[in-house]
């Protein structure tokens, strides 16, 4: 076995085939940057890799990009590395990053060389957020991405985040882990790159030795700011950080229109409904719903019902019952017809309301096909079936 030093982390075992394994990659971070920056990992050593020089450098074979979530404040690199190096990019199934090739649930290991991982279902940051444990000569190390900081944790006000959920994940799932293992967090703002399970247990600010209702009570006064780049950053990072047009812009921009608030892009409507500002409303029959699949999460408010298409008498109600005071409310249909007479009438009763392009299945295509040409399936946003 082969020590690799890095900057001021302790030695970490090296695996003598040289395979690599990275979790949470920036899209623009450089090399030896700050800690605080990213929790990049070579071998699952908590440090900082800035391009593929250093996998060249240090002769590496990356197998595996790992997210822990989707997250908000940056772009994760994972795509562009698969494309560069042949790698496989994996991620929580419930993050809804389709374009990940292994969708990882509670339990998977993943292997690499003569290393695995295992996977821990962690949500409260967010509703899929998940860690990685890995044991090595002895020591155990746990990955939390977002979800356990060094005295702190994720926020979980944005993203189908939890608090409750969150203090489960702390207590009953990573403070579960021996007390001796090495937490190496996804952010740190101090300098810091890790902490153990024990000394979070015993003096996590946050956390350690607060009820549910105390720990709620923290996280409900945070009233942290909005992450800058988050209407860029979970889009691309839904798509494994590989975006659609030259700088992202053009999908989140919101397109003019005639009687409501505007026309969006089905990856800026996600962004809008991960980070709380709008509510999803999906008005097609319950019968495509059934049939064809549905947004998880979404409200499920009929414009016209199967069959006859009969208009529903209880829509204007149901939607001021779906809708908090000061969201936006954008609407789904098949192909972004119905939407806009909804959208209308909900500008009508006085909410911000805006047209989902091109649908739940997108226009048809020359054998009148649907699903090849756009629409919200097409663009592998989260959605099931039955």
């Amino acid at each position: 076995m082969t020590a690799l030093h890095l900057n001021t982390s302790p030695n970490l075992a090296l695996p003598d085939d040289f395979y690599a394994l990275l979790i949470d990659m920036h899209h623009d971070f450089t090399p030896l940057q700050s800690e605080a920056a990213n929790a990049a990992l070579i071998l699952l050593l908590a440090n900082h890799i800035g391009d593929l020089g250093v996998l060249r450098d240090y002769g590496l074979q990356l197998r595996l990009a790992v997210e822990t979530h989707a997250h908000a404040d940056h772009v994760t690199s994972a795509g562009l590395l698969a494309e560069h190096t042949g790698a496989l990019t994996a991620a929580p199934e419930a993050c809804g990053i389709r374009t990940a090739a292994i969708q990882l649930q509670d339990g998977a290991e993943l292997r690499f060389g003569r290393q695995h991982i295992r996977a821990l279902h962690t949500p409260g940051h967010t509703a899929g957020s998940m860690s990685f444990v890995w044991e090595s000569e002895g020591q155990c190390h746990v990955f939390t991405g977002d979800t356990l900081l060094i005295n702190g944790c994720g926020r979980t006000d944005f993203q189908s985040g939890s608090a409750e959920a969150l203090y489960n994940s702390l207590t009953q799932v990573l403070f579960a882990l021996p007390d001796s293992t090495l937490v190496w967090p996804g952010h740190d703002y101090h300098g810091r790159s890790h902490s153990t399970i024990g000394a979070e247990k015993a003096g996590n600010a946050r956390v350690a030795g607060k009820s549910l209702a105390e720990f709620q009570a923290i996280m409900d006064k945070l009233n942290l700011p909005k992450p800058r780049r988050i209407d860029e950053a979970v889009p691309a990072n839904l798509h494994s950080g590989l975006r659609h047009d030259a700088d992202g812009a053009a999908l989140m921009a919101v397109r003019p229109a005639q009687g409501y608030a505007g026309n969006v892009t089905p990856q800026l409507a996600w962004s809008w409904v991960q980070s709380g500002e709008a509510v999803l409303v999906d008005v097609r029959s319950d019968a495509e719903r059934e049939w064809v699949g549905f947004v998880p999460g979404g409200v499920a408010l009929a414009w016209k019902q199967w069959p006859g298409m009969v208009p529903n008498a209880d829509f204007d109600a149901g939607l001021r019952a779906a809708v908090t005071t000061g969201q936006k409310v954008v609407l789904l249909c098949r192909s972004g017809v119905r939407s806009i007479a909804a959208a209308r009438r909900a500008t009508e009763l006085g909410l911000e309301a805006y047209n989902i392009l091109e649908g739940f299945e997108g226009d048809p295509d020359e054998l009148a096909h649907r699903g090849r040409k756009g629409g919200w399936r097409y663009h592998g946003l989260p959605w099931r079936q039955g």
